[in-house]
């Protein structure tokens, strides 16, 4: 599924290690005045992956999270680190993911360490992460509608574009039956 960015997001400030700052900005009228350079974008990137990655070891450090706070089932919940999603065939899924959405492979990521081939792909500051393993799910008999079976969103910022390339890709996919602008495909593993 992909829908248009929700303005504006926000995180929780006390949910993120005092010491770094982040700053998140969406908006779902494009201002050029606002738009950032290459440069800027990939220091965005950076700080964004910064604030992640002190996150994420302050949430492994025991005593850094949640010891002073009242509530003993905070555990701090920062973000979505990563989806996984089955694949049959890791090369005909990531020609989808790649070039039909225009994902990006994160490089860092460990491919060759664990027990079956994958990928994991860069969704803004999350991921994808691809597994060429046997899928339990049936691949007919879904739903035709992917909003109506399990489905992982993309935000995107221009759904008719999309649905250009999906058109000119010859891959089905139908529109949100709410009226939102939303657009639902399936990858070639028939996950929505």
């Amino acid at each position: 599924m992909a829908s248009l960015l929700n303005p504006p997001l926000t995180l929780l400030q006390n949910k993120l290690n005092p010491g770094c700052v982040l700053a998140v900005s969406t908006s779902a009228t494009p201002n050029k005045k606002f738009q950032p350079s290459s440069t800027r974008r990939s220091h965005r990137r950076c700080l964004l992956m910064r604030a992640k990655m002190s996150a994420e070891t302050d949430m492994l450090a025991k005593d850094s999270v949640g010891t002073d706070t009242v509530d003993d089932n905070d555990f701090g919940v920062v973000s979505m680190h990563h989806v996984g999603i089955l694949c049959e065939n890791l090369e005909m899924s990531l020609d989808f993911y790649q070039n039909i959405l225009g994902l990006e492979i994160n490089e860092a990521r460990p491919h060759d360490k664990l027990p079956y081939r994958g990928a994991w792909l860069w969704v803004g500051s999350e991921m994808i992460h691809l597994m060429e393993l046997p899928n339990p799910d049936p691949l007919t008999g879904r739903p035709e509608h992917g909003g109506r079976d399990r489905h992982t969103c993309i935000a995107i910022r221009d759904v008719s574009k999309l649905k250009a390339i999906l058109d000119k890709a010859g891959i089905p996919y139908t529109l949100s039956r709410s009226g939102r602008p939303a657009i639902f495909t399936r990858d070639p593993d028939t996950n929505a």
